[in-house]
């Protein structure tokens, strides 16, 4: 195949209508000129795009398959992305709701670094589920979120990952408080391995800031000491995970938060559908980890979208490794159980709010949710 897909979901009243619409898509998201004057030849024949098949799904619902040449995406991601769902997102009744690459697509883009399995490698985990405590909340001040840090990891914790709301706010600023937290998770992990334990505790800090300076701020918490970081595509771009997922010099593991991401999948007729953006989307960028909202939590997803996203995360036939999903959004313990066995080992789980609720004793939270996310406990 010399030419990679996607596959659009069209809100059209008649086969024709959507035949013309998977057109006019084709036409945008590539030359963006009148057909009757395409150049013959190179143009018409390699970067236009080209509608493979439109099909009908439903009522006044079509499924179109439009494939495009690597020429037009060319070797960055945000012109790939343009190419994607880029002109064709203001078209009204068009929703991306599939990716299929072809090996062009994925020689260019390589994916997360890391990827589920080279987590569970850091981590040290050799099975059972995620426990990734939410440090928050926002206006907390440095020394507060630092003893969250370490308390949460010393019981054993194995991913500490920062609210999205805290940035650089002048309660806890981004370098005095990665500093801090880095330290308290590091003294974790000392006294942890002290009693013979193999894994560790990654600490991964939120990036704020201006998108200017997401690369010095994300090597600034490397040599902090912090093990990899939290950014939000919907605020920085997905090209932000992209370019720290290919630096060298950074080297660390990317979670990738939904905030900001919400109007992409919430409209069943436009936007993309949630597997492709929380899952193909995210991988496509680089991110090793995606967080998306769990069913039955306060945002609404349904179980057959959270199904879908971690789907895309986990399917061999996309781009780069597998990535590890992570259902979060208003969840608590005695819910674990249920999304284990929902969801299965290779996934993140998420616990904020509803951890506060134990104040000092929120190590004894921790110890809870390593045992409902043990297998055969």
């Amino acid at each position: 195949m010399d030419r990679f897909a996607v596959t659009y979901r069209l809100v059209a009243k008649s086969q024709s209508d959507a035949e013309a619409l998977a057109e006019a898509i084709a036409l945008e998201d590539t030359l963006e000129i009148p057909r009757d004057v395409v150049p013959a030849g190179y143009i018409e024949d390699v970067v236009l795009g080209r509608v493979a098949d439109v099909q009908q799904a439903a009522d006044n619902v079509w499924r179109a398959r439009i494939s495009y040449h690597i020429d037009a995406a060319g070797r960055e991601l945000p012109q790939l992305i343009n190419v994607i769902l880029g002109n064709a997102s203001i078209l009204r009744g068009v929703k991306a709701v599939n990716l299929q690459p072809n090996k062009d697509l994925t020689d260019r883009f390589a994916g997360a670094r890391f990827g589920a399995e080279g987590l569970r490698r850091l981590i040290g985990k050799t099975k059972g589920g995620y426990v990734c405590p939410v440090i928050k909340p926002q206006g907390s001040d440095t020394a507060t979120l630092a003893d969250l840090c370490y308390q949460t990891a010393r019981a054993g914790a194995d991913i500490i990952k920062e609210d999205h709301g805290l940035s650089n706010q002048d309660a806890a600023p981004f370098k005095k408080r990665v500093a801090a937290c880095a330290a308290a998770v590091a003294r974790a992990n000392e006294e942890r391995a002290a009693e013979g334990d193999t894994s560790q505790a990654i600490y991964m800090p939120n990036i704020g800031g201006h998108g200017d300076q997401v690369r010095d701020l994300a090597l600034y918490a490397k040599e902090a000491g912090a093990q990899g970081l939290l950014l939000i595509p919907g605020l920085f771009g997905f090209d932000a995970i992209n370019r720290l997922a290919r630096d060298p010099a950074f080297g660390l593991p990317i979670m990738a938060h939904p905030s900001h991401l919400g109007p992409y999948v919430l409209s069943p007729d436009h936007g993309y559908g949630h597997g492709m953006l929380f899952g193909q989307m995210m991988r496509l960028a680089g991110a090793d980890i995606s967080v998306f909202p769990n069913y039955g939590g306060r945002f609404g997803f349904t179980q057959d979208e959270c199904t879908e996203i971690v789907d895309a995360c986990r399917t061999p036939d996309a781009v780069g490794p597998a990535i590890l999903p992570s259902p979060g959004g208003g969840m608590s313990i005695d819910r674990l159980p249920d999304m284990m066995r929902h969801y299965g080992e290779d996934c993140v789980y998420l616990l904020g709010g509803s951890l506060l609720r134990y104040g000092p004793k929120i190590g004894d939270a921790i110890r809870e949710m390593r045992s409902a996310l043990s297998p055969g406990d």
